[in-house]
Parts: C-alpha cells; structure tokens; sequence
C-alpha cells in the first residue's frame, strides 16, 4: 500500500459504501418517480395544473423549493476554502466554458438537422401555429433542442458530481461561471441558432432561476456550515448532521422528478412516437459531449475529481430555462416545449449512466489521495 492510502480516512470510506448501496437501486426509483408523476397529473389534472401556475417569471415555485432541498445538503457539505484554490486552477473552468459555448450548441444544431430535419422528418409531418405565424412541426422540434443544447446545466450538476465523488468545490466554480456567461451568451447564441429576428430573450427567467436554484441553497449552506462548525463542532457536523441530511439529496430529487412529469406528462402521453424520435439525437449530444470533454481532460492530465463534474456540466443542460424559453417562445403545447420536456425525460437517466462510468473509469486519471476509497477499489491502480 502506497504512502498515500494509509492517510484515508475510515470513516470517508464507510460512508462512501453506504452511499454506493443505495444509488445501485436510483435508477429504479428514477423511473418510478417518471411513471409515478405522469400518472399524477393524468389522475388530478386540476392540481398539476394549480401548481404548475405557481411560478415568478415562469419560474415554477414547487420545483424551486425541491430543488433548493436537493441543493442544500451538497452546498453544505463542501469546505469553501477547496473552491477558493479551484479559482487559482483555471483549467477544468476553462474546459467547460469551451465545450459548453464553442463545441456543444453546434454539435446540438448538426444532430437536430440530421435527425429530425431529414432522417426522421417523413413521421413529423404538420405544422403548428406559433405567435408569429406558423412554423413546422420538425422545425420546433429542432428549436427545442437547440435551446436545450445552448443551457448548461446550473443546478442539477451538484448532484451529479456528488455521486461522481467529483471535486465540489471546483464544481462550484463551473457552475458559477457557467451562470454568469449564459446570463450574457443564451439569448444572443439563441437568436443567432434558431434565426429568429425577434426572439424574447427571458432575463428574468434566467438571473430568477440561477438566483433560486443556485444561489439560495449556496448562501444558506455556507452560513449554517459556518454556524455548526463553530457551535458544535466538525465531529458533530460530519458524524451527526451530514447523517440526517444524507438523505434529503435523492429524496428532493425523486420528488422534482414526480412533479415534472406530473406537470408536462400529458405532453408526452399524447405523443409516443416523437418522444422516441426527439430522444435519438439528445441522446447521442449527450454522450458526445460527455466523451469529448472526458478524454480532453484525459489528456489535460486534470484528476478525476476535476475531469468528472467537467465532462458532467457538458453533458447535461439547464432544463428548467429551455423548459420556459421554449413556452415563451413557441407556446406550452408547441413541439419546441415538447422537445425540452424530452430532455427531462432523458436527461436523469442517462447522466445516472454517465455518473456511474465515471466511477468505474476513475482510475484512468490522477486522484485526490483522500477520496481514493469512495470509489471502486480499481480505482486505486491510480496511486503510483
């Protein structure tokens, strides 16, 4: 055993193995909440709908505050002085920033054409009528995954990265920054994909939801991780705390996925074929990006810790934005707002998939030495 190893901490590793016990059965439980949520909203459509409409600038109330339970107990656990030196590293920033705006909006716009502009357009004939006129059905297809491919993910992220064991502090930073360039780039790079000439650019939407998604459960983490630290003591915050917190993560996330479905299920149910047909190429942007930006931080020779939320924030989008542009765009039951539901509908699944790869392929880069034993113990071939 290497010098590195015998630093670990025992109690890391146990709960890492606790944490790996129950994310063997989070892709059933996933699926569960999907069904579970269109069922809902088939059954009580009055209520999906009430709550659907308890939203500030199309930002929906009842999602937030899942979402801010989801983000809490990641925001709380990470020691902010790891986000103050992931600053001084640029690299991992600099890789997200290049693949989210310089390669995967136009990776997005080159499958979209392919398969829903030619392969599959035979089975998407029609048109819809759009605020401006009328617009095809493929075309709106393809607008909604546009707008899906220029949102990066913001929020979800988190969670993926803290199933990945990624570095969170350094995770932050990504999204921080990824925050604040599509505060400045989504509307302009949106306008200019889909060709529009007036395009409404939803600001409030966007500063609303990184405000709430992000913002809240980062400032209300830091204060209470500041308050327990220094009234009770780190041995009661990682052995008692981050105990009962552990599971309001998964929980919130399991709950935003049944009220999602329970929102936009009726969109899907009433239109099986082309929620196959959109799932092709969003699935395959997915994996694509994710690979890319994997392998450059293989080459990079960034550690696991930094390539992994890297290639993840790539993969992934901002659903809840391109949710509301789409709305506010084309309309609720228009297929670009389809198009972003499908995103939803893919997107936990697959970034499961892809969260799990990255665990098992962790030993390909350089590790953090303290969090070697969190992973599969391959994983530990990396210690040289």
């Amino acid at each position: 055993m290497s010098s590195h190893n015998r630093h670990i901490n025992p109690q890391a590793v146990k709960a890492g193995g606790q944490l790996n016990s129950f994310e063997k059965y989070l892709t059933i439980w996933v699926f569960i909440c999907i069904i579970a949520g269109i069922a809902l909203g088939r059954t009580f459509p009055q209520l999906a709908n009430n709550l659907d409409a308890m939203s500030i600038y199309n930002v929906s109330i009842p999602i937030a505050i899942c979402l801010f339970f989801m983000m809490y107990p990641i925001m709380v656990k990470i020691d902010f002085s790891h986000a103050v030196k992931a600053a001084k590293t640029p690299k991992p920033v600099l890789l997200t920033l290049i693949v989210n705006w310089c390669i995967k909006p136009f990776t997005m716009v080159v499958f979209a054409q392919f398969f829903l502009g030619w392969l599959f357009k035979p089975f998407l004939s029609g048109t819809e009528a759009i605020h401006s006129g009328e617009l095809s059905l493929a075309n709106s297809y393809i607008a909604g995954a546009i707008l899906l491919g220029i949102a990066p993910c913001t929020a979800m992220v988190l969670m993926w990265g803290y199933l990945a064991y990624s570095n969170q502090g350094h995770t932050l930073v990504m999204v921080a920054v990824n925050s604040l360039a599509m505060l400045f780039l989504y509307g302009p790079l949106g306008k200019w994909l889909l060709s529009a000439n007036n395009i409404t650019v939803p600001w409030q939407t966007i500063v609303l939801s990184v405000l709430i998604y992000v913002g809240l459960p980062l400032l209300a983490g830091i204060y209470s991780r500041y308050w327990i630290l220094r009234h009770k003591g780190k041995e009661w915050f990682e052995r008692v705390f981050i105990n009962y917190l552990s599971p309001v993560a998964i929980s919130a996330l399991l709950i935003t996925l049944v009220l999602l479905f329970a929102f936009k299920g009726e969109l899907i149910i009433n239109n099986p074929l082309h929620i196959l047909l959109i799932a092709v190429p969003l699935f395959l942007q997915t994996n694509l990006i994710f690979l890319v930006t994997y392998l450059i931080g293989l080459k990079l020779k960034l550690s696991y810790e930094d390539a992994a939320p890297a290639a993840l924030i790539g993969a992934s989008n901002h659903f809840e934005v391109a949710i509301a542009t789409a709305v506010m765009l084309f309309g609720l039951n228009s297929g670009a707002a389809l198009a972003t539901v499908v995103g939803v509908l893919i997107e936990v699944p697959v970034m499961l998939m892809l969260v799990e790869i990255c665990k098992k392929t962790a030993f390909w880069f350089p590790r953090e030495p303290e969090k070697a034993t969190l992973l599969d113990p391959r994983c530990l071939k990396s210690f040289h």
